[in-house]
Formats: C-alpha cells, structure tokens, sequence
C-alpha cells in the first residue's frame, strides 16, 4: 500500500520534471519472476525505473540503509523496504554470493528483480562488458530477462552539476529472452557468458550505445 501510494506521487513529480518516454512497458510479463536488466547512467536510474513499471521492482542497496536505532534511520529503513529494496551486505569477500542469494530470492517469490550487469555507472556513456551474475540468475532461476535501455539520465546531474535539473528521458524495453534452452546448465562459465552477452547485446540495440568488450573502470582504478 505504502509503495503504490510512494511511487503515485513520485509519478507525478517526474513526469513534470523528466517526462520520460516509455516504449515497450507492454514487453513485461503481469506475473511471474522477471529480470530487469538494464544499461546505467545515473542514479536517477534505480529512480526513474520503478516510476515507469506497473510492477514493483527490486534493487539491491546497502545494508547500512537498514541498522540503526534513531528515529531517523528506523525511518530511513523503513521507507527502504517500502519501496522493494533488498539489503545486502558489500565490501566482504561474500559480497558476491551474498547478492546472488538475494537477488534469487526475490525471484523465487515470483517477483521483479532489477539489475545493471555492467556493475556500475558508465562514466563515458558507452555500454560496457557485462559480470555474469545477471546470467548466473537468470540461469539458476528460470527467470525471464527483459532487457531495457535509459535514455538521457545522465543529463539530469552530469559532473559538476550540483543540484539535479528537469531532462527529457526515454525507458525502451525489449522483448523478454528465454534462457530455457540451457537448462541445468548454470555450471558452466561459457554458458553463463553467453546468457550475459546476449543480454548486453539487446541492452545495446534498445541504447544505442556504443559497445566496449572490456568491463568498466572506475577512473581511480587501478
């Protein structure tokens, strides 16, 4: 209740400031588990996705957003959980593990899990190599795959930019991808990387992107 009656107002908001475009909301299966697998290039992201599908869509987010005993942070927490985030924890030698098992669990419920396979923001607004965790889940699950691209988020706040300003963006959403045909066969690295770039190469029609077969750095990375 609380997280339709969060995501009306925020509807309204965006489409005054952002009024996003969206094509392909029809290619999102009413019911059953589904991925959401989608290129990312702002924050605004993991805002604006949720504001367009009819369904409610899970992130993962840190697990920090949910300790706390001041009144603020118990707030904080639950308006996390109203809104379909899942804790998880990060920066731990399970970290990876950890958000496969719950990313799996929203799935297992016959839920809607987003997720961006390049792992981070593109700072250079290209498509990047995608981890195969999205084809690890995708695989493990049975889960659909509906491929999506953003469109113009990164115009919201580019850098230097200190306050967030009205853009015009555009969601596309493509048609599902049925990963049935590798049943039981999860296991193996070059399937799960298969699964991934398939999943990469839709992303990158519905984008427009371009491609880079190498995965994406942080520009203080080593």
């Amino acid at each position: 209740m609380f997280y339709r009656a969060l995501r009306a107002v925020c509807a309204i908001i965006a489409k005054v400031l952002f009024r996003p475009r969206v094509e392909g909301l029809e290619n999102i299966p009413a019911k059953g588990a589904v991925i959401l697998a989608s290129n990312h290039l702002s924050v605004f992201d993991s805002i604006l996705i949720p504001l367009v599908v009819t369904r409610q869509v899970n992130f993962l987010a840190k697990e920090e957003y949910f300790l706390g005993r001041s009144p603020y942070k118990r707030v904080r927490a639950a308006f996390m959980r109203a809104i379909g985030q899942v804790p998880v924890q990060r920066g731990q030698a399970r970290a990876g593990v950890a958000a496969l098992e719950a990313a799996s669990g929203v799935l297992e419920k016959g839920d809607v899990f987003g997720i961006y396979p390049e792992g981070t923001r593109s700072r250079d607004l290209r498509l990047h190599r995608g981890h195969t965790g999205v084809g690890q889940l995708a695989l493990s699950t049975g889960a659909v795959v509906v491929p999506m691209a953003v469109i113009g988020t990164e115009r919201i706040q580019p850098p230097g930019q200190r306050f967030p300003r009205p853009a015009r963006v555009t969601i596309r959403i493509g048609k599902p991808l049925n990963f049935s045909r590798y049943d039981r066969m999860q296991a193996s690295p070059a399937i799960r990387r298969a699964v991934t770039d398939e999943i990469m190469y839709a992303i990158m029609e519905l984008s427009g992107q371009e491609y880079v077969d190498a995965y994406h750095k942080l520009p203080d990375a080593a």
